[in-house]
């Protein structure tokens, strides 16, 4: 019997190993932070705040930006519990908070650290483009001040600053490394790049990653850790962020379900998933949607059905020819075959399997396939009666309308 993996021939590697850096990849959730930022989601109380981080966990996910303590309130008593939580549950994630350059926004993180026991990140955060500079009316002295002072003081407090320029992307080259220098050089050991508007290409953000590396980070002869956090306005921030991890960026952060401002961020679900494929990392992905659905419902969000990997949609198929095929790989017994013939995403990795259903453009393999799902040896009258049925209607039948052309009592779908 020949392995899935023997039947397929992989482009994505004609030209070597489609991954090619030896260092995992580290991640950074961002929901409870830039996924509240989107404009159509609601704040979760806290115990649905508290499922989320723990289904971070079991994604082996290994920072989450908790929230800007300094906002509200709510926010700090929130962050508060979250960072309890990590302590008291032994989590392994580590937590950070964002904050302004302002020693307002990071004395709240400092409070919670020392509350707590928990070394806690500063994702501080200063505008670097041209565009923002005028905006703002921003000279890059001001710039430059406010980076020391925000830097040299969240140290002074106990909390490692994430130096944070937004708007990467579009920011010009020696001003991002004066940013970065003096930040490095006044204590931060932690930068992040950003693709704030969702500006960058894939190209765009290797060239950013490996400048700031090699001319930024290198020439300070420090080890300094490297984060890319993009956004989707291009549709492209999954593709920027692996392009950017494989150009030597340490970290990325992401959001489930690619929510944030605008278009939203880079979506962890789809990056844990591309990783998977892509040799990146090897770990349980099973409960990924399980952690999709668990921010869909705190945000008060509904997963498009054609979503990746956990959409209604995404596993299932009621087309005659891709289903007849599907039908074939599974009487061969072979449950990677069967999830993968049609499919470029391996079902059985998420806990979850090829679904046949049957609509007008079935055929009798969708029919005779549901039937033995079901425990039910079909008549080939019974097949042609249920798909003559299918072919009148204009979407699939619920298996209680297969049910009573069966003269079966409906029950509940055992797939």
């Amino acid at each position: 019997m020949s392995s899935a993996s023997d039947l397929i021939y992989d482009w994505n590697r004609a030209d070597g190993a489609e991954w090619t850096s030896l260092a995992v990849p580290r991640l950074d959730d961002e929901t409870l932070r830039d996924g509240l930022q989107s404009p159509s989601v609601f704040d979760p109380p806290i115990e649905k705040k508290l499922r989320i981080l723990h289904l971070m966990e079991a994604l082996g996910i290994d920072a989450a930006d908790l929230g800007l303590p300094a906002a509200t309130p709510r926010a700090k008593a929130d962050v508060l519990r979250l960072v309890q939580e990590i302590a008291e549950a032994k989590l392994r994630i580590r937590p950070n908070c964002a904050a302004r350059t302002t020693e307002s926004d990071l004395q709240p993180i400092a409070d919670i650290s020392q509350a707590t026991g928990v070394e806690i990140e500063s994702a501080v955060f200063l505008g670097s483009s041209p565009i923002r500079q005028y905006a703002e009316d921003w000279s890059l002295d001001f710039l430059l001040r406010t980076t020391e002072r925000a830097v040299k003081y969240s140290l002074s407090v106990g909390v490692p600053p994430m130096y944070v320029t937004e708007d990467t992307t579009r920011a010009r080259p020696g001003t991002m490394k004066r940013l970065y220098t003096t930040a490095i050089e006044c204590g931060a050991r932690a930068i992040v790049v950003c693709d704030t508007v969702g500006h960058a290409t894939p190209q765009g953000a290797q060239a950013l990653i490996r400048f700031v590396r090699e001319e930024v980070i290198k020439p300070t002869g420090e080890k300094v850790r490297l984060d890319w956090h993009g956004h989707s306005d291009r549709g492209l921030a999954v593709a920027n962020t692996l392009a950017a991890l494989g150009a030597g960026a340490d970290q990325a952060h992401g959001v489930a379900l690619g929510l944030g401002e605008r278009a939203g961020n880079t979506a962890m679900d789809q990056l844990l998933l591309n990783l998977r494929l892509m040799g990146a990392i090897d770990r349980d992905l099973t409960r990924l949607k399980e952690y999709c659905e668990a921010v869909a419902d705190a945000l008060g969000m509904q997963i498009p059905p054609n979503y990746p990997a956990v959409g209604a949609d995404a596993f299932r198929t009621a087309t005659g020819v891709h289903a007849a095929a599907v039908v074939k790989a599974f009487r061969k017994h072979d449950k990677e075959l069967a999830n993968q013939v049609y499919s470029g995403v391996p079902s059985h990795w998420f806990g979850l399997e090829q679904k046949i259903e049957v609509g007008p453009l079935s055929g009798k393999a969708n029919v005779i396939h549901w039937l033995e799902k079901h425990g039910m040896a079909g008549s080939l009258e019974l097949v042609e009666k249920i798909l003559a049925h299918a072919k009148s209607q204009d979407r699939l039948l619920s298996d209680v309308e297969i049910l009573e052309i069966c003269g079966q009592p409906a029950h509940p779908n055992p797939s």
